[in-house]
């Protein structure tokens, strides 16, 4: 077990909440990868979106709304940096405007992450990101086990004749071998679409729960599906703020009505406590879009649901 003596937040009642540079819940900036276990990363990248754009300040405004986050969870019940060591390793480099080059930048910025054994937690970013943390976490893990809470599959196969959107990026990891298909899972999925082929796409390949079938199975029965498909393999899982509905999460690039408000987002990342999981991502976050910072609050608290998996995942 790492010593985890220094690697935890700032303590609020011996400094103020208020106060201190904007990492996430104020844990130290470090990038030595030495003696820690989980890091929380920045990814401000949107090139990817082809509606609204401005993800690329949603790591900060994520960061900005996790001071109020504190170091016991009392669901699990545990003290997150009691057993693990916890840092905010700052944001990966990225080209502005360049697709084909950030993504480059974004996968050699996270393979170091997951060679050095760390469970890294990305603040996106537009939802192309996640392919190349996916082909960095492929380079240590081979294929992996996606586990997605989203309103869209993001599985085109590309744009006005380009092939790398925010909606393309399971096509691709698809096609590279990237995923364990027959342990992944898309949750969340509804919104018109363009023809049945549309929908098509998520069930030739994954193990499909809708919005609709989430509303009407529940909870506990959609985390019990997407358990018994993810089994004992490596883990990656993604959240597309935009799995949440509008009403709770108007921060987002592609908003879709009927969806989910944040108890149950928390219900579903808790119940999927012991699956072996080497990463996860949070995306689509646009605090512009949000005066009363509502989404970026949810996201920093889906962030913290996630820190709590990995001290159980070291705890074990």
């Amino acid at each position: 077990m790492s010593d985890h003596s220094n690697y935890r937040p700032l303590d609020a009642m011996a400094y103020p909440r208020f106060a201190g540079i904007r990492t996430f819940m104020r844990l130290p900036h470090v990038t030595d990868l030495m003696g820690v276990d989980m890091a929380v990363v920045g990814v401000p990248f949107d090139t990817g979106g082809t509606f609204r754009v401005g993800a690329r300040f949603g790591p900060e405004g994520i960061r900005q709304h996790s001071m109020l986050l504190r170091p016991y969870h009392p669901e699990h019940p545990i003290d997150i940096f009691k057993q693990c060591a916890g840092v905010d390793y700052g944001d990966l480099p990225v080209t502005p405007g360049y697709l084909p080059e950030s993504h480059a930048q974004i996968e050699a910025g996270a393979r170091p992450l997951f060679a050095a054994g760390v469970i890294p937690i990305f603040l996106g970013g537009d939802h192309s990101v996640s392919l190349p943390l996916l082909r960095a976490a492929a380079a240590t893990h081979g294929p992996v086990a996606l586990i997605q809470f989203d309103s869209h599959g993001d599985l085109w196969h590309g744009y006005f004749g380009g092939k790398d959107t925010h909606g393309t990026p399971f096509r691709r990891a698809v096609e590279e071998g990237l995923l364990d298909t027959t342990r992944s899972s898309q949750v969340g999925l509804r919104g018109s679409v363009y023809d049945q082929a549309d929908m098509a796409m998520s069930q030739e390949l994954f193990h499909v729960v809708t919005a609709v079938e989430l509303h009407e199975i529940g909870v506990k029965e959609t985390i019990k599906r997407i358990r018994q498909r993810a089994g004992h393999g490596p883990v990656y899982l993604t959240f597309d703020i935009d799995f949440v509905d509008p009403a709770y999460a108007p921060g987002t690039g592609t908003p879709e009505v009927g969806g989910f408000n944040g108890a149950q987002c928390l219900q579903l990342v808790r119940g999927l406590a012991g699956l072996n999981f080497i990463g996860f991502d949070v995306v689509e976050v646009m605090p512009a879009y949000d005066p009363a910072h509502i989404t970026s609050l949810l996201a920093a608290n889906i962030v913290y649901e996630f820190m709590a998996l990995i001290a159980l995942q070291k705890q074990t």
